[in-house]
């Protein structure tokens, strides 16, 4: 609405923006970080850039998946307990023997577990079905063709894709890339978070408190979020409530960040340090349809690193870290796997939520019976309701009631 002379009246205000369009904008803030080449060993959590294939099959040659000999399964044809076939042992195979002498008709060699199989042998006869003989050996079961061994290639074809571009790296992946003899790969580097901790009532932890001081927690709070992410953190408490200071903190610090993350001094009232040393440096900020989290700040700090400024109230902080920056730091980070798991369960009590507002509800989903408790009020102070959570219920714009027994749509944040 404006005057007659076309300048907005004071009462006007801008619609508050949907949910998916903030997402969007987040998103967009965040480019995709720089390849890397780094050790197999450094690259646990971290996204692979591209796909890895196998320039060599698994197994590498046939071996052994037992303690025991390596035979032809016709030297033992009808050996049993009470007829044991007894076979001279020519020859030890320790796993990692180099010479693969053959193996003769009419002989055993005696083979350790992922010792490679010898030429002439197609069958391994476990130790516990034999005696266990050193210079001959008396073999008392048959043994079918095939049996007990590991045929080359049979887990990875050489030129098979072991992994794709995007997977996120876990041990069992690192070590699949280093078993195809693969020293290092090619990773996104993990975005680096500077997260700012402003407020001049904040106090560390430990501190005797005064009159109107609180503990700060929202900087530790965000820089863990931003780890568990698997984006870099660094964390600095207590910046003065002071613009100067404000972007002197932030000078020295631009060349080496990805994405300023701030909590706090985003609403209308005064004294809010981030707004006022943000606004007209490349930072907006605006209202996002959603419940908590609704005063939010975004764009680029002097057309360099990205900025989030999240709300100060710590349920606000963390439910907007989780529905804006993770996902934007994963996608950044090249992970596939950007968003946190939705499942649907039953809620075990009502709700309401507000018209036109997404609403996040702290609660606790029971996997066993796919049930969901909310876990405190909507208030956005409640922490520790949000602390014996594990997940978020996420409620339309368009809901305000959802009654008991409904099915609801939660996010797995455990």
């Amino acid at each position: 609405m404006t005057d007659h002379r076309g300048v907005p009246n004071a009462t006007s205000t801008p619609e508050p923006m949907p949910v998916v369009d903030y997402q969007r904008r987040i998103a967009d803030l965040l480019v995709p970080t720089p390849v890397e080449s780094l050790p197999v060993a450094d690259c646990l959590g971290l996204a692979l850039a591209a796909d890895l294939t196998a320039p060599i099959p698994l197994p590498p040659f046939d071996n052994s998946a037992m303690d025991g000999y390596a035979v032809r399964s016709v030297d033992v044809a009808g050996a049993s307990e009470q007829s044991p076939v007894l076979l001279p042992v020519p020859e030890d195979l320790p796993a990692g023997r180099v010479q693969n002498p053959p193996l003769q008709p009419g002989t055993a060699h005696r083979i350790m577990t992922g010792a490679q199989v010898p030429p002439g042998a197609d069958a391994v006869v476990p130790v516990e079905r034999t005696d266990g003989g050193v210079s001959e050996v008396r073999v008392r079961a048959s043994a079918a063709p095939g049996a007990h061994i590991r045929r080359a290639g049979e887990d990875v074809r050489t030129g098979a894709t072991v992994l794709t571009r995007g997977t996120s790296l876990t041990p069992a992946q690192l070590g699949v890339a280093a078993a195809v003899g693969t020293e290092k790969l090619p990773v996104h580097r993990p975005p680096r978070v500077l997260v700012l901790s402003t407020g001049s009532e904040l106090v560390a932890p430990g501190e005797p408190l005064q009159p109107g001081q609180i503990y700060e927690s929202n900087g530790l709070m965000l820089a863990a979020a931003v780890r568990e992410a698997g984006a870099h953190a660094r964390l600095l408490r207590f910046v003065p409530d002071d613009v100067n200071a404000f972007h002197a903190v932030l000078a020295p610090e631009l060349d080496s960040t990805d994405l300023i993350l701030t909590s706090g001094g985003v609403s209308a009232g005064a004294y809010e340090v981030v707004k006022d040393a943000l606004t007209g440096n490349g930072v907006d900020f605006m209202k996002v349809a959603m419940q908590p989290g609704m005063p939010q700040g975004s764009g680029r700090y002097r057309g360099g690193p990205a900025v989030v400024s999240l709300p100060g109230n710590p349920v606000s902080a963390m439910v907007s870290f989780e529905v804006f920056v993770r996902p934007a730091l994963r996608a950044a980070a090249g992970h596939l796997r950007t968003r946190r798991e939705i499942r649907s369960a039953t809620i075990t009590e009502e709700l309401r939520a507000p018209a036109g507002k997404r609403q996040y509800r702290r609660a606790r989903f029971d996997p066993a019976t796919t049930t969901v408790t909310p876990r405190g009020g909507p208030g956005s102070h409640l922490l520790s309701a949000m602390a014996g959570s594990n997940c978020l219920i996420e409620i339309p714009e368009s809901t305000q009631l959802i009654p008991e027994g409904s099915t609801v749509d939660v996010w797995l944040t455990d």
